[in-house]
């Protein structure tokens, strides 16, 4: 009988054993073997006597890039996906999970480096301090001066779309947008923004940096919950969802907490700076250089999300990772934020953004002036705004 690992006469007298399939795919024996018992990828032919697996040659260029998934750390679930798809379709699912392996890697290096610079602050300025410096407050200094926020929130369900799954909320601690989608995209992005209005936060005072960021991961998990929850009685839950963008307001700082492709610009000195970072797939495009901003606005492609809070399970259409971004925002007196969905960022180019949130006299003004711009624009999706002027405190 012929051992396993030589090449051996088959049915067809083209079929090769285990151990030459290995060979000409530089796969190994056993990694065959387990990919046959997950179904990434299943022997051309199984003696039904010993058992032996015989492949057909042309079954190589599949177990390869099996491999070189593997390789780029793509998990078994996703491969099995992947390798089911036409090569066209294959291509963009790669590039949207390595687009997403790539965003959370630097969401991780942005923490990093904010965590370094906070700590490299914290240690000068206690090298400066006193042996007798008494505790003077949540602003640091004994003249400092209290802050507070002056906001307004809209949605609108636009020209074209017969139900408004965006949700906003504008308070004195919370601003928030969020963009539903799938069936039950509007419950996902109420229940997103509910799960934030009683986060436990406190006057800075309260609560150190670290703190702060923990209670941000916190905030961000009992969203993703909520909206889990939400979302459980559709026929689809993995399909439905929603993006989030919130800021929430600790006396001094603004929290952030992100994901999805809803934004959040910030008004300082009469520029307008966009201090979040789309998880999309036409993003990382702009992010890899196979495209420039401008052939983004017109790109053909489906808006596919690499980040997103959605039911458990993960469809091969939109890749889902539920870990938002956080960070601390400092802010000034003056500053004015614009938090919205794309049902306004994408119709709306940044000049003409700028130029209403500039001229609103208040926020309340400024939100409408935004819904305007949209419908102007065609209002081809719905659209979620809040606007926040930061202020002295009277």
């Amino acid at each position: 009988m012929e051992r396993e690992g030589r090449a051996v006469g088959a049915a067809s007298g083209e079929l090769v054993t285990i151990g030459e399939f290995a060979r000409l795919s530089r796969l190994s024996a056993k990694a065959l073997r387990r990919y046959d018992e997950l179904g990434l990828l299943r022997p051309a032919l199984v003696d039904p006597v010993n058992g032996y697996r015989y492949y057909d040659p042309v079954q190589v260029e599949g177990a390869r890039l099996v491999a070189w998934l593997r390789r780029i750390g793509m998990p078994l679930n996703r491969i099995g996906r992947v390798v089911a798809l036409d090569a066209g379709a294959a291509a963009v699912e790669i590039r949207a999970y390595w687009a997403r392996v790539e965003a959370e890697t630097a969401a991780r290096r942005d923490l990093a480096m904010y965590l370094v610079d906070h700590l490299s602050a914290e240690g000068r300025t206690m090298s400066r301090m006193p042996d007798n410096a008494e505790n003077t407050g949540s602003s640091g200094s004994a003249g400092a001066v209290a802050l507070a926020i002056r906001c307004a929130a809209l949605t609108d369900i636009g020209v074209v779309r017969t139900a408004n799954q965006d949700a906003a909320f504008a308070g004195s601690r919370l601003l928030a947008v969020a963009d539903g989608f799938g069936e039950g995209g509007a419950e996902a992005s109420a229940a997103a923004i509910e799960a934030l209005k009683p986060s436990p936060w406190g006057r800075d005072g309260a609560l150190s940096a670290a703190d702060l960021l923990n209670a941000l991961e916190d905030t961000a998990d009992s969203a993703a919950r909520a909206v889990r929850d939400a979302v459980a009685p559709c026929a689809a839950p993995d399909g439905s969802g929603t993006t989030l963008t919130a800021m929430l307001w600790t006396g001094s700082r603004l929290g952030l907490v992100h994901i999805g492709d809803s934004r959040a610009y910030l008004l300082r000195g009469g520029e307008l700076f966009r201090i979040t970072h789309d998880h999309s797939l036409v993003q990382s495009m702009i992010d890899d250089g196979s495209l420039s901003p401008e052939e983004a606005s017109s790109h053909p492609g489906p808006a596919l999300l690499l980040k997103a809070l959605a039911g458990e399970a993960r469809p091969a259409s939109v890749a889902v990772a539920c870990r938002a971004d956080v960070r601390l925002q400092e802010v000034l007196a003056g500053d004015r934020y614009l938090l919205c969905s794309d049902g306004l960022s994408a119709v709306v180019d940044a000049a003409d953004l700028r130029a209403a949130v500039v001229a609103a006299d208040d926020p309340q003004e400024a939100v409408r002036r935004l819904a305007g711009l949209a419908r102007e624009a065609g209002g081809p999706d719905n659209v979620a705004c809040v606007v926040a002027d930061v202020v002295v405190e009277e």
